[in-house]
């Protein structure tokens, strides 16, 4: 097979930032990582970027940076604001730069956009004017003159620090609606002195803050710029006005990193990290328009999750490099393979959000559902191949089956995979079905061609008992057997009333009629994804929920994609609910926290999202006759695919 670098021409080409060569226009763009545990670079982190470094990444940019004490919008951000910083920093350039790649670090202030207390109570948030941020609910105070120098200076003083770590350059963040951000939007910022009013004055603090960056380092040092096409809120910075600012500054910088939303609502927020439901490389269109204009390199990011899209986009000239941030996330060999004609091997991030800025958002290192060995890398390093192979039967083919039998025979163990059903998949088969998810079922393809590759012995169609397991003669068995639904005990569909899972919902078992009520106690994807199948097909649908809203377990950029459009399909939520009965056309709920009663009327059919009970009954059956039984996933314990495909992996990792 060819190269891809000739099938990807232009990905694949070297580039000029001023006076640094980059390898390639491949770039992991700056994200948080939740993986710095005092505000220092540690070895985590080091091994984490060295990872994608060592994949083939031209460019890396690094988490953002704080530039004054001020700027702790979380209990985990790296900061520059002494010279203890820079022992840390220079171990991940040099590194990094070992690997081939080159190191960017952002230079950050949140402004008003704290997200979360360093103590448990709340920090003093600055902004431009007492202008309330939505999302948070910060209401800030306004900025004082001593304060906007402090913090100028400060990005001065880190982008000094950094580059006597050995960092290739800096990048001042003014995207997603922080504090450079704050100062250009004329609604947040209604100052009228000289850091408000007019156009100019309300670019100084974006000018100023490159300047002193600028000033402070060498010639060959690279100064570039984050900031936020289109902040897609009624409120945000106009297009117009992100075009104007850049061409007001391009003078001044190296590079210009094009990203889409804000921090300050909901709905701008979903951007900073688009779920599934985006198009790929969707920011390209506006990045085109600033390639017209500017004469610096442009670096655009939004979904651009394959090779073939960062091609095209580089190839219609509507950007100079590509973020394809989750795409390393999710495989740090992305570019490695792509470059050396292995695209059939890439794992390609599907976009659920679930466990890179979901975990971010529960304060945990960011890690990826298909591939759990990323922010583990000092954990997983090396599959080590085994001296003495076991007989390894796994039960089950779903993720997390397959990732188990993948990684066993991988280490030279000799597997053999047994799924009842015809296809490989398991819940995520179901998964796929729902409206605007369905790439989540690459995760399936993805799965499925490590299985193929590792060499495992792939059944399927077979279904094992006890006794066939026990005829095979393991040495260790791996029940990956799932989950099945979840009725209460007080509820069948043997009496008034059609009652149905959503399992049957989704495999189209049942005519659930014009009007349904959903009970949706887990609160994931599920109940959401059902409501929304059904009235997208003409159903009158209400949510009942067993929590605060819908959608509570999920991240919250899916949800509230999610509940943008069950709004604009006229759903009806209900919160703070638990499933009580039903009869012949009502069902009957009761108010979590008051108690009382409500009842819905005009139901055809009750919609059951309860959760899962564990498929597991083969773990007691196996315990007196096989040494070594394991449980992953649902049949230990019905969670997610995040869950099922770690404990497939750590199973097989730590089989000896």
């Amino acid at each position: 097979m060819p190269s891809q670098s000739f099938m990807f021409p232009e990905l694949f080409k070297s580039i000029l930032i001023r006076n640094i060569e980059i390898r390639n226009r491949i770039v992991s763009t700056g994200h948080d990582t939740t993986i710095p545990t005092d505000g220092t670079v540690n070895d985590a982190l080091i091994a984490y970027h060295k990872a994608r470094a060592k994949g083939g990444v031209g460019l890396i940019v690094a988490q953002v940076t704080g530039v004054h004490e001020s700027a702790r919008y979380t209990n985990h951000v790296l900061m520059g604001t002494d010279d203890d910083c820079i022992q840390g920093f220079r171990k991940l350039a040099e590194t990094v730069q070992k690997e081939g790649a080159k190191l960017f670090v952002q230079l950050f202030h949140p402004g008003r956009e704290m997200t979360e207390s360093l103590d448990g109570t709340a920090p003093i948030a600055w902004a431009p004017s007492v202008s309330p941020s939505e999302r948070f609910h910060v209401i800030p105070r306004a900025i004082t003159e001593e304060m906007i120098q402090e913090i100028l200076d400060g990005y001065g003083k880190v982008a000094k620090r950094l580059e006597k770590a050995g960092v290739d350059g800096v990048e001042i963040v003014a995207s997603h609606g922080y504090l450079p951000a704050q100062f250009l939007n004329p609604t947040v910022n209604r100052r009228e002195d000289k850091w408000g009013g007019s156009e100019e004055n309300r670019i100084r603090f974006l000018r100023e803050a490159i300047g002193k960056a600028r000033a402070a380092t060498s010639s060959k040092f690279i100064v570039g710029l984050r900031i936020s096409g289109d902040e897609q809120y009624e409120d945000g910075f106009s297009k117009s006005g992100t075009l104007d600012t850049i061409k007001h500054v391009s003078s001044d910088i190296d590079y210009v990193s094009l990203v889409d939303g804000t921090s300050a609502t909901l709905g701008g927020s979903v951007h900073i990290v688009p779920p599934m439901y985006y198009e790929p490389g969707y920011v390209a269109p506006f990045s085109a328009r600033l390639k017209e204009i500017i004469d610096i390199p442009v670096i655009v990011t939004g979904r651009i999750n394959q090779p073939h899209e960062a091609e095209k986009i580089l190839k219609n000239n509507a950007a100079d490099m590509c973020g394809m941030t989750r795409a390393m996330i999710c495989d740090p060999l992305m570019p490695v393979k792509a470059k050396n004609g292995n695209f059939d091997e890439i794992r390609a991030c599907i976009g659920c959000n679930q466990a890179c800025i979901g975990h971010f958002h529960k304060g945990h290192a960011i890690s990826c559902i298909q591939y759990p060995e990323t922010g583990r890398e000092l954990e997983f390093t090396n599959k080590p191949k085994v001296q003495k192979p076991l007989k390894v039967v796994v039960v089950g083919g779903g993720p997390g089956g397959m990732k188990a039998a993948s990684v066993a025979s991988d280490r030279g163990h000799q597997v053999s995979l047994y799924e009842a059903d015809s296809q490989l998949g398991g819940q995520a088969r179901l998964a796929q079905l729902l409206p605007n998810r369905s790439e989540f079922g690459g995760i399936i393809t993805n799965l499925s061609r490590e299985l193929e590759t590792s060499g495992a012995k792939i059944n399927t169609g077979v279904s094992l008992n006890a006794a066939k397991i026990k005829q095979l003669k393991p040495d260790v068995v791996i029940l990956a057997t799932g989950a099945k639904p979840l009725w209460p005990e007080n509820l069948s569909n043997d009496g008034e009333g059609q009652v149905c899972d959503a399992w049957q919902v989704l495999k189209g078992e049942v005519n659930v009629g014009s009007s349904v009520l959903i009970h949706d106690w887990k609160g994931d994807w599920i109940g959401m994804g059902v409501a929304e199948h059904l009235a997208q097909n003409g159903c009158k649908v209400r949510l009942a929920v067993n929590g605060l809203f819908a959608g509570e377990s999920l991240q919250s950029y899916v949800r509230d994609s999610n509940a943008a459009r069950l709004h604009d399909l006229g759903v009806k939520i209900i919160p703070y609910v638990r499933l009580y009965g039903r009869d012949e056309d009502s069902v009957y709920l009761q108010h979590t926290v008051h108690g009382a009663a409500i009842i819905e009327e005009e139901v055809d059919t009750l919609v059951l999202a309860q959760g899962h009970t564990p498929e597991n009954r083969l773990e007691a059956e196996l315990h007196d006759d096989i040494e070594k039984v394991i449980c992953i996933g649902d049949c230990q314990m019905p969670r997610t695919c995040e869950e099922a495909v770690l404990e497939g992996l750590r199973a097989a990792y730590n089989l000896a």
